[in-house]
Formats: C-alpha cells, structure tokens, sequence
C-alpha cells in the first residue's frame, strides 16, 4: 500500500489474509486462486501459517465474532481451500491457531448459490472480515466477483446481525434465533 508519500505494509493497514490451496478445484472457478492473482490473498503451506492466526473451519465449537478483530489484525486470517465435494473431515494443520467457524450464512457463488454453508473461499473470508466488523474490507473482496456483491446482499440482515455481537456466544445465539424463527416460518407454511 502507499498512502501520503511511503509505504505501508498490510499488516498495519489492515487484515492480512492467507490460504491453503488444496488445488481440488477447478482453477477458472477457484476464488482463492483469483484472489491471489489480484494481490489480495497470500497462499502459505501449512507449515508456514503464521502461530495464532485465525483459522476459518467448519468444524470449530467457536464462531468468528469481533473479539477475533485484533489477532487477525496481529496474526492474519487464514481460509483452507479445498473442495466441499472432497471434504469428509476438514484437514489437519498445525497446532497454536484459533480456529473459528462461521455462523448460517447462503452461498452466492454460481456453484452453489442459494445453499447454506457451501461458502466459497472469498465468501467465506468477506464473511468473516465483515463480522469482525471490517465491512469496508469484506465488501472491497466481494466486488472482485460479479456475483460477490449478491453474497453480501442475500445475507445482509445476518451479516448485520452477528457484526453487532461482540462474543462468539453473542454470534451463536443471534444464529440459533434465526434459525428457529426460519423454522417457524417454515412450519406454518406446512400447517
């Protein structure tokens, strides 16, 4: 980055992001790929994921929340992108990382658009860059996809919602509202 005549380097201009490519993808639908062409993501092997950086996994007991902010902003934060057709358990990575999940949230990428959970890789990171409250950030990643900005329309009110909890429990618990409240909704349709 340059601003006012010297240089800055991401970490103090903001979140670094990072991946693991799994190369399980088809490279022309691969958003961690295009992502990395435009300068916006880092690949790193795993050996190499800097210790206490946040790791995006789906099979986290925590979720990403604003109390994540800061060791993002220290440390990076991380998406493994490998393919959800391949995934049976999510893989093994070095240990001294916080792993956090992300909360309900619908896909808008052209392969699994209107699915839950089927984030890809640039959904997911905007997703989480938002929630931590970095919506300038999330947007400017979307909007290197034409359909980026329909993942954060489609899930506005959610991605509203858990921006405005400051605790990963706080995250869960507007989640598991949600949830009951498309349940209900869903029930009377069928009543």
């Amino acid at each position: 980055l340059y601003m006012g005549g010297r240089e800055l380097n991401w970490a103090m201009a903001g979140i670094r992001l990072l991946a693991i490519i799994g190369g399980e993808d088809d490279p022309k639908k691969c958003t961690a790929a295009k992502l990395v062409r435009l300068g916006e993501l880092k690949p790193v092997q795993p050996s190499r994921v800097p210790h206490g950086a946040i790791v995006l996994d789906p099979e986290s007991e925590k979720s990403i929340s604003q109390e994540d902010l800061g060791q993002a902003r220290t440390r990076g934060l991380l998406v493994v992108d490998v393919s959800w057709n391949k995934l049976a358990r999510f893989p093994k990575i070095r240990s001294g990382l916080r792993r956090r999940a992300l909360p309900f949230l619908l896909a808008a990428n052209p392969t699994n658009f209107g699915k839950p959970q089927r984030l890809s890789s640039a959904e997911a990171l905007s997703a989480a860059l938002y929630i931590m409250g970095e919506r300038a950030h999330a947007e400017r990643l979307m909007a290197k996809f034409k359909w980026g900005l329909t993942f954060i329309e489609i899930n506005k009110d959610r991605l509203d919602s858990y921006a405005a909890c400051g605790t990963s429990a706080e995250v869960v618990a507007a989640q598991n509202r949600m949830l009951d409240a498309l349940q209900r909704s869903k029930d009377a349709k069928t009543n």
